[in-house]
């Protein structure tokens, strides 16, 4: 028989792994062929740090791991590098994970809001001391921007359509381990 808790676990997990298919999917589309106006937001990364914050069982790092660099592969960025900084970010987060529990949104979302500027300056950062060919840093920083007005949503829409909340303090799961 098998495990209520590993069932949704596995579940969530299977449910990102198809959200940030299907990100990837409508982000090679080309649904604006335009030149200029405001880039969108990177929805994989405010899901991912997201669903860290949240439950970080549901978002282990192999697949972190294998979502980005895919997604590197996928869109041409150097393979590891932005998957090394969101691994980075999310572990950051993952140990910060009982603070956060307590915080309030505004302050959730500042903290994720500032692990996802550091992830765009290490990045252009890396880009930069090995030559590699980079995005302007105004188009970056606009898109990050977006990405952390999109944050919210990403957080509402994950509680609305998934149930996907904050573990409250103290809170176990139907095993009795702590969350």
């Amino acid at each position: 028989m098998v495990d209520p808790v590993t069932t949704r676990i596995w579940t969530y997990r299977a449910a990102f792994l198809g959200l940030c298919t299907l990100f990837a999917f409508f982000r090679l589309l080309p649904l604006d062929t335009t030149a200029g106006g405001i880039p969108g937001p990177d929805l994989m990364l405010a899901l991912t740090l997201a669903w860290v914050l949240r439950r970080p069982a549901f978002v282990p790092p192999a697949l972190l791991v294998l979502v980005f660099l895919t997604a590197d592969l996928i869109f041409h960025r150097p393979p590891g590098l932005w998957t090394l900084l969101v691994l980075l970010g999310c572990e950051f987060l993952r140990a910060r994970q009982a603070l956060s529990r307590e915080l309030p949104f505004p302050l959730e979302w500042a903290m994720a809001g500032m692990v996802m500027v550091a992830l765009m300056l290490a990045n252009m950062a890396v880009l930069a001391l090995f030559m590699v060919p980079r995005p302007p840093m105004g188009v970056a920083a606009m898109q990050m921007g977006v990405t952390i007005l999109t944050y919210p949503v990403v957080v509402a829409a994950s509680h609305m359509l998934f149930g996907l909340r904050k573990a409250a303090p103290g809170e176990v799961d139907a095993l009795g381990h702590r969350l």
